[in-house]
C-alpha cells in the first residue's frame, strides 16, 4: 500500500516544497523576523522532514527530534492570527506551484490550515 508521501513523489516533493516556503518566509515582514539567520536551513530541515515523516515517509524528524509536539516547539514564538495568515499564504502560494492530483492538493491544504490554526497563541 502506498503512502500520500509515495504517491505525491517523496523526498524531491517535499525539498521543493519546502524550499518555495521559505522563500517567501524570507521576504515576508511578519515571518521572517521569527526566522534567525543562523537558523534558516536548519528550520527547513525540521518543517521538511516533519512533514515527509507525517505523510508517511522516513521517520527521520522523530529519530533526530523526537515526538513533534508542534504546539510546545512553538510556544516561544508570537503566533497571532496575522502570523498565522502570513505562515498560510507563504504556505498556499509554495502549494500553488507544485504539480500534484487535486485529490492530493486537497489533503496537503486541509492539512496546512489545520496546523497553522493550531498554532495561534497569542490573542489578536
Amino acid at each position: 500500500m502506498s503512502t500520500f508521501y509515495d504517491e505525491i513523489g517523496g523526498e524531491e516533493f517535499f525539498t521543493e516544497l519546502v524550499s518555495g516556503f521559505y522563500a517567501r518566509v524570507a521576504t515576508d515582514p511578519i515571518l521572517r523576523p521569527m526566522y534567525p539567520e543562523s537558523d534558516m536551513k536548519g528550520a527547513a530541515w525540521r518543517l521538511q522532514k516533519f512533514l515527509e515523516q507525517y505523510w508517511g515517509g522516513p521517520t527521520t524528524y522523530s529519530e533526530e527530534r523526537g515526538h513533534p509536539r508542534l504546539r510546545m516547539r512553538h510556544m516561544g514564538f508570537h503566533i497571532d492570527l496575522a502570523a498565522r495568515d502570513a505562515w498560510l499564504n507563504c504556505m498556499m502560494a509554495a502549494i500553488d506551484d507544485m504539480q500534484m492530483q487535486d485529490i492530493h492538493r486537497n489533503q496537503l491544504i486541509a492539512y496546512v490550515e489545520m496546523a497553522a490554526h493550531s498554532m495561534v497563541n497569542q490573542p489578536s
